[in-house]
């Protein structure tokens, strides 16, 4: 496909859009990216101005981009970034995330899990035995939740992007895990407990995520966790890549239609999770039993020997770490 020029302005373009039918300009590109996070948080009722934001931040392109995103957009928002211990990567990361907010002049709040809970994600994976993909979930929904309501933010931002939601989705339905597909909405409404969750990015895929950061001159992380190498998510998301690459417009179809479509269906069940919901003995926060699964993991992993990071790495995953530790 030529893409030489701008559908707007004629001008040289810098990146071609199947799924639009339309190449872009920066400064055009720019605006396609801001109408559609406007048009998300609109339609889904996702912010006020007036809201205290909190955005989770990893240091990755999509959770920079959406937080430079809504301070662009006039709103006030602060980061949250979790250390999680993950070898040289989470350092890394964290400078990423620290570079950001210190150029930008905005608030980075961070939480370091073997600092003040005495464990990190590879060891939580081999005490618990949970996968860590698992484990790192866990304790990143619980913090996000946690730090939020601690220090007064009505609303918690995630940069998942269209990608990342239709490859959920996707593994969803092909196990029918109604409890999840419940709960997979741009937004979550606040609950006793629990901020409001939002997703500004769902209308923007991941390469126009990476673009967004690459134009706006935004240096983030670009490799991988080590720990996600080989997960389903990835797997479910070249998947669909295929069948977009032959259907352009395929991925937003079947994850919007779903929320137009299929999620008030759900939204009953839903809400009879929240209220099937105790108070945990040990923090305080809401949870199905007498202890929730963050306090256990806690208890558990704290008392483990600290696990290096390769210890809990598939072949796979460990052979590339181990070869990108070598080459650095």
């Amino acid at each position: 496909m030529n893409y030489s020029k701008c559908r707007v302005c004629k001008e040289p373009a810098i990146i071609d859009l199947p799924r639009h039918n339309a190449n872009f300009c920066g400064e055009h590109f720019i605006q396609l990216c801001r109408r559609q996070v406007e048009k998300a948080i609109k339609d889904h009722r996702m912010l006020d101005p007036k809201d205290r934001i909190l955005v989770a931040v990893s240091g990755g392109k999509d959770s920079l981009a959406v937080w430079d995103l809504l301070i662009e957009l006039g709103y006030q928002a602060d980061g949250l970034y979790i250390g999680l211990g993950i070898g040289d990567y989470s350092p890394t990361s964290e400078g990423y995330a620290q570079r950001f907010a210190d150029q930008r002049g905005l608030k980075l709040i961070t939480v370091d899990l073997r600092q003040d809970f005495g464990y990190d994600i590879p060891t939580a994976s081999r005490a618990t035995g949970r996968v860590p993909c698992s484990a790192c979930g866990l304790s990143k929904r619980h913090l996000f939740d946690s730090v939020a309501m601690e220090n007064g933010y009505e609303v918690v931002v995630t940069g998942h992007n269209l990608d990342d939601e239709a490859a959920v989705l996707f593994g969803n339905t092909l196990r029918w895990d109604i409890d999840y597909l419940a709960r997979q909405l741009p937004v979550l409404p606040a609950t006793p407990g629990f901020p409001k969750k939002v997703k500004p990015l769902v209308r923007l895929t991941e390469r126009e995520t990476a673009a967004w950061c690459v134009v706006r001159g935004i240096d983030y992380l670009l490799d991988e966790c080590p720990m996600a190498l080989g997960n389903r998510h990835l797997a479910h998301k070249n998947t669909l890549n295929e069948v977009e690459r032959q259907s352009p417009g395929a991925k937003a179809l079947f994850y919007l239609n779903f929320v137009e479509k299929m999620a008030p269906l759900l939204a009953s069940h839903g809400q009879e999770m929240v209220d099937g919901l105790g108070t945990c003995d040990s923090c305080g926060r809401p949870t199905t039993g007498t202890t929730c699964a963050f306090c256990r993991v806690v208890a558990t992993s704290s008392a483990h020997e600290p696990v290096p990071v390769e210890l809990v790495l598939s072949k796979k995953a460990r052979a590339a770490y181990l070869s990108d530790r070598q080459e650095t």
